[in-house]
């Protein structure tokens, strides 16, 4: 029986390319906003201080997705275009994974389902920035939705995009 996750994410996936043509205006004011809000105490304590001056491109390659992240004075800033000090780049599912905390960072970039580019030590520095944040900062029902999303992401085989019944 296909759970309400599971189904949710099937739907969502014929639509979720459709990102990629909202203007990158209306995506930086919304991503900035829910940034500084969810990630209003690392902020506050400096952990994002590392992108201080430097640039992480993330990138969303099968939804046709990428933006420039950076720590600027009034916080984590995106950018469309620029030079980007590091990239990391895979398919939403796999940021689903990380996200939600269903699968480990480095097996997730060991498999290459993630992968940094450019300035390593700074990207393994992030991931492990990532890694250390505490999810019970963010609203409980964004974080159950993820654990849930998460799960059911879980179940699908990320290199055949299909159901895997083994999980």
């Amino acid at each position: 029986m296909v759970s309400l996750s599971q189904l949710t994410l099937r739907l969502a996936e014929p639509l979720l390319p459709l990102g990629r043509h909202i203007p990158f205006t209306l995506q930086r004011l919304l991503l900035e906003q829910l940034m500084a809000r969810w990630l209003a105490e690392p902020l506050a304590a400096g952990d994002f201080d590392l992108l201080q001056g430097r640039c992480l491109r993330l990138v969303i390659e099968d939804l046709g997705l990428a933006w420039n992240l950076t720590r600027g004075r009034l916080g984590l800033q995106l950018s469309e275009h620029g030079q980007a000090d590091v990239c990391i780049r895979g398919n939403w599912r796999a940021f689903l994974l990380l996200a939600s905390r269903q699968e480990d960072p480095d097996t997730l970039f060991f498999r290459r389902r993630l992968v940094i580019e450019g300035d390593t030590e700074l990207g393994l520095a992030i991931k492990n920035l990532l890694d250390s944040l505490d999810p019970d900062n963010l609203p409980p029902r964004l974080w159950h939705s993820l654990q849930s999303l998460g799960r059911a992401a879980a179940g699908f085989d990320l290199d055949q995009g299909a159901l895997n019944p083994q999980r």
